[in-house]
């Protein structure tokens, strides 16, 4: 049986896909901070509020709209959850894709903290670059 964590994160992820960031974002705390590494356009720290208007619309505008995201594994416990993801797009022409890893901190059954942590930074730096 899966931890009711790993379930919460795959319901969230699942809306995520249907492009339903509402409920995506009701799994969240109010005080949830988004973490992006590098130094690309998409790279920063967003608070929920941002999340959409900012990340998200990036993304989308970014990759007019192609961006995919299939979840490929997902761990949790009581504190923790991880979700082993790939991320594919098209941008200026060219197909791109990368794994990541997003690492999120959960507090009282809500998702607190994210952090990104893709397999290969350079990669995902000229991705978004």
């Amino acid at each position: 049986m899966a931890h009711p964590h790993e379930e919460m994160l795959r319901r969230a992820y699942a809306d995520f896909a249907r492009g339903d960031l509402a409920a995506y974002l009701n799994s969240c705390t109010d005080a949830i901070v988004f973490r992006v590494p590098g130094r690309s356009i998409v790279a920063g720290t967003y608070d929920k509020r941002q999340f959409g208007a900012d990340l998200i619309a990036k993304v989308m505008d970014a990759t007019g709209g192609t961006f995919r995201e299939t979840v490929l594994d997902v761990v949790a416990n009581d504190t923790r959850g991880v979700v082993l993801a790939r991320h594919e797009f098209e941008r200026n022409g060219r197909t791109r894709s990368y794994n990541t890893a997003h690492i999120y901190r959960i507090e009282n059954g809500r998702l607190a903290a994210f952090e990104e942590y893709p397999e290969d930074l350079y990669a995902f730096d000229a991705a978004w670059s």
